[in-house]
């Protein structure tokens, strides 16, 4: 027996042995008759299957160490109708699940046991291993009923007609054959339920339990309908009710024609488009009076949020006005059909450009003594700075004085919002980064930098002596200047290199340094071993550019 059992018997136990013990002592004459002690075997609810009513479940167990259940067996009770089946288990891993289902009760007509439909009492006995048995009355009730199952559908609305017809059909499922059976003369519910619910109709299903509802009008694709039905009788247990959609109707074909004034619309403009409606059917003539929706796209279809509906003339033309989108992304423009029962012969759409507003922030610019310029700026878009975007031009522009006469001198390539970088071999000046106006973005101009050297160089080079002996010394001269005040002027203190290169050889290699004297003197000098050229070199400095070189010296060694 169960713990809980156990446990539960236990007062009574000790109640009635009390009792018997008071009526010894008191010389009772009546006899006393101990309970009956529970059986072992317990039996779960019997539960009807609800996909296969001829079926059943029930669970049976048995409290004694050791022992399992053997064997199930069941009767089915109503009226004067008594059948006896057997039970078996249903799944080898649960031994103490027992079921019909690989043999569910059917009605005699379909070779069955059970003469009709309706509900049966359900009493369960079990036996274990050890001869012990159970039967536990009124274990369940099989719901021996057949179970309704519903088509519905909606006639297609057109242009023409905008009414839908709801009908289907209302049949029942035998338990255990499966067959489908017409339900007859049973009041089935419709009602529409979108845009606006209305009341129920309740058609009548015929002889083969088919229904047919009364038309419903001004129906547009998509509104829905809700067919019910419910019984509880002993022929039929069931309630169904589902949704259907007019997800299916009949279009109306026209020719629309439709053009824009241009290929981008930029921040205050708007694109006008035009067009005209014709119907093929009626040798083109003109639909007047129609709606469509003209509206930029996102390259799929026209976005409601920003598009116009207009109405064509007499003469089937219609006019649409599309404006600059600031922080919207729409890649084109189209016209669609605002009338659901309408359906263009083709598609009516194009390519136009709304570029959005941008800006460029600048980041570092170095101007390096060898004349190269390094510009680093970010494009960003001004409404949605972390948008991505396709690759887009930025120039390096310089001007003379900061306002006019901007001259492209380098070009780069940026993408998404990642810094780029401009490079340009150039000199002193004002300059800019500028994206020009693409389909992406408007033209973005950053702010006038100035980046700004002086300029230098080595005038009256001269070396010598020429020729001169070997071992003996060579001294270059000249004078090291820069361009300041509008004039050039000497440079004193610049640092300044004397350099060889060896006759047949093509590297120049430094053999002295020093510095100009406060005129801008330079005179350096280094011993002379063989033929070759000499020169003196300014490399610059953190304001001045290298000086060029326009000279060398051949000197001969005897």
């Amino acid at each position: 027996m169960r713990a809980d059992r156990r446990r539960a018997f236990a007062p009574l136990a000790a109640t009635l042995t009390t009792t018997l013990a008071a009526g010894l002592l008191l010389g009772a004459a009546a006899p006393v008759t101990a309970a009956a002690a529970p059986s072992p075997i317990g039996i779960g609810p019997a539960v009807t299957e609800d996909d296969q009513r001829g079926s059943f479940r029930v669970n049976a167990w048995t409290d004694t160490p050791g022992t399992t259940v053997t064997g199930l067996s069941a009767t089915l009770r109503r009226g004067d109708t008594v059948v006896e089946v057997p039970v078996v288990p249903e799944f080898s891993w649960d031994k103490g699940r027992f079921g019909l289902s690989y043999a569910p009760l059917k009605l005699t007509e379909d070779g069955g046991t059970l003469p009709s439909l309706g509900r049966y009492a359900i009493d369960v006995t079990a036996v274990d291993s050890r001869g012990n048995r159970h039967t536990r009355t009124d274990a369940g009730v099989l719901d021996f009923t057949l179970r309704p199952q519903l088509g519905f559908s909606l006639s297609p609305p057109g242009w023409d007609d905008r009414s839908t017809v709801p009908s289907g059909t209302l049949t029942g499922i035998q338990p255990g054959s499966g067959d489908s059976v017409p339900l007859t003369g049973r009041a089935v519910d419709i009602r529409r339920t979108t845009p606006v619910e209305t009341p129920a109709q309740s058609p009548v299903t015929s002889e083969t339990g088919a229904f047919t509802g009364e038309a419903y009008a001004d129906v547009r694709p998509g509104d829905t309908f809700r067919v019910s039905f419910s019984e509880n009788s002993d022929e039929v247990h069931g309630k169904l009710s589902f949704d259907r959609g007019a997800h299916t109707w009949r279009s109306r074909s026209v020719d629309v024609t439709a053009r824009v004034d241009r290929t981008r619309v930029l921040p205050g403009q708007e694109a006008v488009v035009t067009g005209r409606m014709t119907d093929p059917q009626n040798e083109g003539a003109p639909l007047a009076g129609q709606q469509v929706r003209v509206g930029p796209n996102w390259g799929s279809s026209a976005t409601t949020a920003f598009s116009k509906v207009v109405t064509t003339d007499a003469d089937g033309r219609f006019t649409g006005r599309i404006p600059a989108l600031p922080g919207q992304r729409a890649v084109g423009w189209s016209v669609e059909p605002v009338d659901p029962y309408q359906r263009f012969t083709t598609t009516v759409a194009g390519p136009l450009a709304h570029p959005q507003e941008a800006k460029i922030l600048v980041g570092s610019r170095v101007l390096t003594n060898e004349g190269r310029v390094t510009a680093t700026g970010t494009l960003r878009a001004v409404y949605d700075p972390q948008a991505f975007f396709d690759t887009q031009a930025v120039y390096l522009e310089v001007s003379p004085d900061g306002r006019t006469g901007w001259r492209k001198v380098a070009t780069a390539w940026a993408d998404n919002h990642n810094a780029t970088t401009v490079k340009a071999t150039s000199r002193s000046g004002y300059y800019r980064l500028r994206h020009p106006q693409s389909d992406v973005f408007t033209e973005a101009v950053s702010g006038v930098f100035r980046l700004a050297r002086t300029e230098a160089r080595i005038i009256g080079a001269d070396a010598g002596p020429e020729p001169v002996r070997k071992g003996a010394l060579v001294t270059a001269t000249g004078t090291l200047q820069h361009h300041v005040s509008g004039a050039w002027r000497a440079y004193g203190n610049g640092t300044a290199v004397l350099q060889f290169q060896a006759k047949g050889s093509t590297a120049w290699r430094q053999v002295a340094t020093g510095r100009s004297a406060a005129n801008g003197r330079i005179s350096l000098r280094a011993k002379a071993t063989v033929d070759g050229s000499w020169r003196l070199r300014y490399y610059g400095d953190a304001t001045h550019f290298h000086a060029p070189v326009p000279w060398a010296d051949y000197v001969d060694v005897r």
